[in-house]
C-alpha cells in the first residue's frame, strides 16, 4: 500500500532548477535513505513532501490518515517546560483519550440507560486504545528513549529552555521517535549525537515497522538501516534497491554504460555529420544527404551528468610552532557548575589528537577553554610558543546574509575577487553557490565556506569541532586525506570513528575525566 505518492513534481530558487519532473512513492514498511551530493535538493525535497514548501508544478498525495513525523529544527520549545514535559506531548492524544474516558465514567451516573451503554461502549474502546498503545508504561517509554539518546545525563526535570542546540535536536529527535508515526522523516540524525546514541538510534530504525525515509552522510550508519535508496542527482530522483554498496555497484555500472553509448553515438553522429557535409553540395548525392540529415535530426541525444566540482583541500602551513603546544594545570571547565575533574592535559607539536565521548561532557567547552573564549572555573592554559591557529567551530546560531564572495572577503582583503573565487570554488561550491548569500545554502555548502576560510589561513594548529558534520562523503573523504596530509598538530571532536581512526595519533576519552555519571 501507497502511504505517500509524488507525481510529477518540478521546482526551483529563482534560475536555479532544484527537481525536473520528480515522481516518487513510498509504500507501507519502506525504509529509504535518501543520498546525493550538497546542494542537491534532499532537505528541499523533505520540505516539499510536509508541505513547508509548494512545489512550482506537480502534486504530492499521502494516504488517508498516516501519522508524519518530521524532525523540524525550528519548532519551539516553550520555556518552563520541562524535557519530561516535552517528551510526554508525544502521547497527548492518549492522556486526551484518558480524559475523555473519566469524564465519561464521572456522568454515567446522571444518565438514562440508553445512554449509559453508550457511554460505556465508548469507555471500552478508550481502554482498549489505551492498553493497546502502552499508556501505562509511557513512564518507562519515555525513560528508556531518553536514556538511548543521552537525554538522562542532561537531567529530564531541565527547562528546554537552557538547553544547547545539541541538546535541543535530541530532545526533539526523542519526541518524535517516541510518537512512532507511520512514516518518520530524519534529516542528518546523527549530527549532534555521539557513538553510543548512534548505535542506539541505529538498533532503534532497524526494528522499525513503519516507514521511515533518512537523509544522512554518516555511510556505516546509512548501510545498516534502509533497505532502498533514493539518489538525488541532476534534477532527478533515481530508485535502487538495497544499501549504499550496492547502490554504489549499480550507479557505476550504469555510469559506464552511459559512457560507452555516449561514446558511440558521438562517433555515429561524427560520421553522419562528415557525409552530409561532403555530399550536400552534389547534385548526385544530396538525396543520400538529406536521407541522413533527417537521421541526424531523429537522433534522442544522450547527454552526460555534468560532473559537479569535487572539492580540495590543502591546509596552508605556517612556521613551525614551538615543542609543546599546549599545557593545562588543574584545569576544571564548565559554566555555572564544574564538567571536569581538575585536568593536567599536555599537547605537544606534531600531536594529532581525537577527543570522543558522550554529548554534554564539555568537549566543545574544552576547545572553547584552550582558546580563551570561555573563561575557566579554575586552573591555568599555557599555551606554547609561535602558534598560528585555526579554529572551525561546531555550530554557528546567527542568520549570515552575507554573499560567499563578501564572506570571504572580509577576513581575506587582500585578495583580488579572482583569487577569491577561485578559493571558494576549490572547495567544490558552483557559481551559483558563490554568488548566493550564506544564509540560503545547504548545511553542506555552508561547512564548505567556513573550510575555504581556514584552508587560506597560514596554521600550524588545527582546532576542529565536529567538522565532518552536514558534509557530503566526496568532501569528507577529501577532508580526511588533507588532515592526514597536514603537517601541524589537530585537535578534533568527532563521533565517527570511521573518519578519525586513520589520521590521529592519540584518542582522548573525555568520559574519562568528566564529573557527570556516564
Amino acid at each position: 500500500m501507497s502511504i505517500l505518492t509524488v507525481k510529477n513534481i518540478s521546482h526551483g530558487f529563482g534560475d536555479r532548477a532544484i527537481f525536473e519532473d520528480v515522481s516518487f512513492r513510498l509504500l507501507k514498511g519502506e525504509h529509504v535513505g535518501l543520498i546525493g551530493a550538497n546542494g542537491e535538493g534532499k532537505s528541499t525535497f523533505m520540505n516539499i513532501i510536509t508541505g513547508k514548501l509548494m512545489p512550482d508544478e506537480g502534486q504530492i498525495e499521502w494516504s488517508n490518515r498516516v501519522r508524519v513525523g518530521y524532525m523540524d529544527q525550528h519548532t519551539v520549545l516553550e520555556s518552563g517546560q520541562s524535557i519530561k514535559d516535552v517528551l510526554r506531548g508525544a502521547f497527548q492524544y492518549l492522556f486526551d483519550a484518558e480524559a475523555e474516558m473519566n469524564e465519561l465514567y464521572g456522568k454515567m451516573g446522571e444518565v438514562l440507560p440508553e445512554e449509559l451503554d453508550k457511554m460505556l461502549e465508548r469507555t471500552a474502546v478508550i481502554q482498549d486504545m489505551l492498553d493497546h498503545n502502552g499508556f501505562y508504561v509511557i513512564d518507562a517509554k519515555i525513560e528508556e528513549t531518553a536514556k538511548g539518546l543521552g537525554l538522562l545525563d542532561v537531567g529530564l526535570d531541565k527547562d528546554v529552555s537552557d538547553l544547547s542546540g545539541g541538546q535541543r535536536t535530541k530532545v526533539l529527535l526523542a519526541k518524535l521517535l517516541l510518537e512512532t508515526p507511520d512514516i518518520l522523516l530524519l534529516d542528518e540524525p546523527t549530527n549532534y549525537l555521539d557513538e553510543v546514541h548512534i548505535e542506539w538510534l541505529k538498533r532503534f530504525l532497524i526494528a522499525y515497522e513503519n516507514a521511515f525515509i533518512l537523509i544522512s552522510h554518516d555511510i556505516p550508519f546509512l548501510n545498516s538501516v534502509i533497505n532502498l535508496i533514493y539518489h538525488v542527482e541532476n534534477k532527478k530522483l533515481t530508485r535502487y534497491v538495497g544499501n549504499y554498496e550496492e547502490f554504489e555497484r549499480i550507479y557505476e555500472a550504469k555510469k559506464k554504460q552511459l559512457e560507452q553509448a555516449y561514446e558511440r553515438q558521438q562517433a555515429e553522429i561524427a560520421r553522419l555529420e562528415d557525409f552530409v557535409a561532403r555530399n550536400k553540395a552534389n547534385v548526385a548525392t544530396a538525396n543520400m544527404a538529406k536521407s541522413r540529415q533527417k537521421k541526424l535530426d531523429k537522433i534522442e541525444r544522450i547527454e552526460l551528468t555534468q560532473e559537479k566540482p569535487k572539492p580540495t583541500f590543502n591546509f596552508k602551513s605556517a612556521r613551525t610552532s614551538g615543542k609543546v603546544v599546549f599545557e593545562t594545570t588543574d584545569l576544571v571547565i564548565g559554566y555555572d557548575t564544574p564538567l571536569s575533574k581538575p585536568l593536567n592535559l599536555r599537547m605537544e607539536r606534531g600531536d594529532k589528537i581525537a577527543l570522543v565521548g558522550a554529548n554534554g561532557l564539555g568537549k566543545s567547552t574544552l576547545l572553547k577553554s584552550l582558546l580563551g573564549l570561555q573563561t575557566a572555573i579554575s586552573g591555568n592554559v599555557h599555551l606554547g610558543d609561535y602558534l598560528h591557529l585555526g579554529y572551525f567551530e561546531q555550530e554557528i546560531k546567527e542568520a549570515n546574509y552575507n554573499t560567499c564572495i563578501e564572506e570571504f572577503w572580509n577576513e581575506f582583503t587582500g585578495y583580488t575577487q579572482y583569487e577569491v573565487r577561485a578559493a571558494l570554488a576549490k572547495c567544490g561550491l558552483t557559481t551559483k553557490h558563490i554568488e548566493s548569500k550564506v544564509v540560503v545554502l545547504s548545511g553542506g555548502e555552508q561547512a564548505k565556506v567556513r573550510l575555504a576560510k581556514l584552508i587560506n589561513k597560514e596554521t600550524n594548529l588545527l582546532i576542529l569541532d565536529e567538522p565532518t558534520n552536514h558534509l557530503d562523503v566526496d568532501a569528507k573523504e577529501e577532508l580526511k586525506r588533507a588532515l592526514k596530509e597536514y603537517k601541524g598538530s589537530i585537535l578534533l571532536v568527532c563521533h565517527e570513528p570511521e573518519f578519525y581512526r586513520d589520521v590521529v595519533t592519540d584518542v582522548w576519552n573525555c568520559e574519562q575525566w568528566t564529573t557527570k555519571i556516564v
